[in-house]
């Protein structure tokens, strides 16, 4: 029976193990200080769940138990080479492959002129009041990853998610000035939209 593919919360895992063994408690403790998060959705249940289905496909292995005081006993777990080998080849292909992702946003912005010019502007205009403290936020963290010399090698992930997110902030910025400005024009109520991609270019889009 063939191994199930890791997902992006396995590979958080196993990424923490490559480091050290350790139980699902400190897992958790370290990703949310590594702001892991923003790339991968944590939560207390489908961590345990993960480390579960990663022992039990033989990826990970028990490697101690540990009681402090009256507190639950913890399962210590540590990466196998089974383990190591899938999370070197999983690795590659994340890094390598262009996969087709479906963000929300883009489906908002596809009805923009269903929604009329008063409600989207309103709601661009809040977008951008939440982007802007978003990229504040990244700026003041980055500084203090800066200060405390942190490698750099190590938030590659954050700093892509920072970036993609101040681009997103610009951009949406020329669209809401383009809307404004009537330089990109709502259509009239009732017109159908017509067809951007010639039948000729989603087959080759396909077969790309």
């Amino acid at each position: 029976m063939a191994s199930p593919k890791l997902t992006t919360l396995g590979i958080a895992v196993l990424e923490l193990l490559h480091e050290k063994p350790m139980h699902p408690y400190e897992m958790a403790a370290l990703m949310r200080e590594r702001y892991v998060d923003i790339r991968v959705n944590v939560k207390a249940g489908s961590l345990y769940h993960t480390v579960e289905r990663l022992h039990r496909h033989g990826f990970i292995e028990i490697v101690d138990t540990q009681r402090d005081g009256k507190r639950p006993e913890r399962t210590v777990y540590g990466m196998t080479q089974t383990g190591l080998d899938e999370f070197n080849q999983r690795g590659r292909e994340l890094l390598g492959d262009v996969a087709t992702e479906f963000p929300a946003f883009l489906s908002g912005l596809a009805v923009i002129d269903e929604l009329g010019r008063e409600a989207s502007l309103n709601e661009l205009e809040t977008r951008l009041m939440r982007l802007r403290a978003a990229v504040a936020a990244d700026e003041a963290v980055r500084q203090r990853l800066t200060e405390d010399k942190t490698p750099e090698i190590y938030w590659l992930d954050w700093r892509y998610q920072c970036d993609h997110r101040k681009f997103e902030l610009e951009w949406t910025e020329r669209l809401l000035d383009d809307l404004r400005s009537g330089r990109v024009p709502f259509v009239d109520d009732g017109q159908p939209k017509l067809t951007l991609i010639t039948r000729e270019d989603d087959d080759e889009r396909k077969t790309s």
